[in-house]
């Protein structure tokens, strides 16, 4: 968030590649957080942008999320906005590009760790919804994939990466105790939270192009108008963001 520091590791490191995973991923956080949110997401992606282009690093790799896709939540919207700038932004010496997709197992937050602090603790495992379903990747086949898109890049693409079929999270949480061998743990559903979806989807439409790796996808983006973007970004800081993350993204159905 702070472009001033940012700039001394550019100026200084001058760096090749820029992978850009850094994000509040959280969604119940960003819902009671929209401003930081907001700062973050938004704004400290733009600075990282921007520095790129600045610095002229040779490619630049937005990490991106289903949770973009007719975004729900305040996150999603503004990982949405981030993929327009992205492809938005004047770039003659970067290639510019972000790659899309949902939860990555074992990472901060995500559900596994989560299920076994509640076994190892005797606690109920809680799932928000019986039918709520989540797209699902190891460490290490979503780095792959992220290094492979960025091998690709031409500049401009949004690509998808395949997470094959999604998974019923009540379906984990059912296997996670059997394995665990314990048959005192059950389930409890606590409701969905603000700005949950039952399900995330990662094709916003049938038009994804194949590339010549099998599991990931190119979409076609819609042009953006740069000017348009830049002057709703500076009415972002100070006017009513529900309103202005509306009116970037007009597919942002808030669910409160």
């Amino acid at each position: 968030k702070d472009r001033e520091d940012l700039e001394k590791v550019f100026m200084q490191y001058l760096p090749d590649v820029v992978i850009h995973a850094a994000a509040y991923k959280h969604v119940p956080l960003c819902e009671e957080n929209i401003e930081s949110a907001v700062e973050n997401n938004v704004f400290g992606t733009k600075n990282v942008i921007d520095l790129s282009v600045k610095y002229e690093a040779k490619k630049f790799v937005l990490i991106s999320t289903d949770k973009a896709v007719r975004p729900t939540n305040v996150m999603g919207t503004t990982k949405r906005i981030c993929e327009l700038y992205a492809h938005a932004v004047p770039s003659n010496k970067t290639e510019i590009v972000a790659v899309r997709f949902g939860n990555v197992l074992g990472s901060s937050g995500s559900v596994i760790p989560k299920f076994q602090a509640q076994i190892e603790n005797g606690q109920n495992i809680t799932v928000t919804h019986p039918d709520i379903t989540r797209y699902f990747m190891m460490i290490p086949e979503a780095c792959q994939l992220v290094l492979q898109s960025a091998s690709i890049a031409k500049g401009g693409e949004l690509f998808i990466l395949d997470m094959g079929e999604p998974i019923k999270i009540v379906d984990l949480a059912k296997r996670m105790i059997e394995l665990s061998g314990r048959d005192d743990i059950k389930i409890e559903f606590t409701g969905l939270r603000a700005g949950e979806k039952l399900y995330e989807e990662l094709l916003i439409d049938d038009a994804d192009l194949k590339t010549e790796y099998d599991s990931i996808l190119v979409s076609k983006n819609p042009p953006v108008d740069y000017q348009e973007l830049i002057s709703n970004l500076e009415d972002l800081k100070i006017e009513n963001r529900l309103k202005i993350l509306k009116k970037i993204v007009p597919e942002f159905n808030h669910n409160k």
